[in-house]
């Protein structure tokens, strides 16, 4: 075996304690998960919702859609938080915009994370029709149970009400 195969199952392990982890902070914190194939990967699905009065009543519902894979780029990243907010999407309760906002955190997690992947992630929220606003997420992982996070934390305009409780959630999840 290669050093380079070592380094791999390593990096596939670290990945995978990760995505455990999650699983388990997610749970802790009342979500309910479940899970999910993409591409060839496992993906765990946390999701919550939340009313706040200063949120005039407004209910956000915050989900969290995670994989394990072996490397991830700007073009991987792109494809997974697409299908990420198209699935959360497809999965919310209620009608969409009335008084029900959508927040998603796709996450791919990997111990060669590409920094396309980084600088893609930390550059903007992105925004699917008028109503899912997504954070992508990307966690470099060295070791098991570790991991280096990069987001978008800035604000946005659409939504922005609740940018304080995403990133709260965001930071608990992926700490």
């Amino acid at each position: 075996m290669t050093q380079q195969g070592i380094g791999g199952a390593r990096s596939a392990d670290a990945a995978t304690a990760y995505l455990e982890a999650l699983r388990g902070r997610l749970t802790a914190d009342g979500c309910k998960v479940t899970a999910t194939g993409w591409d060839d990967s496992q993906v765990v699905i946390g999701s919550r919702s939340d009313r706040k009065a200063r949120w005039f009543g407004t209910k956000v519902q915050l989900f969290v859609l995670a994989a394990a894979v072996p490397e991830a780029d700007d073009t991987s990243l792109a494809s997974f938080t697409r299908w990420a907010m198209e699935y959360a999407g497809d999965l919310r309760g209620g009608l969409p915009g009335a008084r029900n906002a959508l927040m998603v955190l796709p996450a791919l997690i990997s111990g060669n994370i590409r920094p396309s992947a980084s600088d893609w992630a930390a550059k903007d929220a992105r925004l699917v029709g008028t109503t899912v606003i997504g954070r992508p997420v990307t966690v470099q992982t060295s070791a098991p149970g570790a991991g280096g996070v990069t987001m978008y934390r800035g604000p946005v305009t659409w939504g922005g009400m609740f940018t304080g409780h995403v990133l709260e959630k965001a930071s608990l999840y992926f700490p």
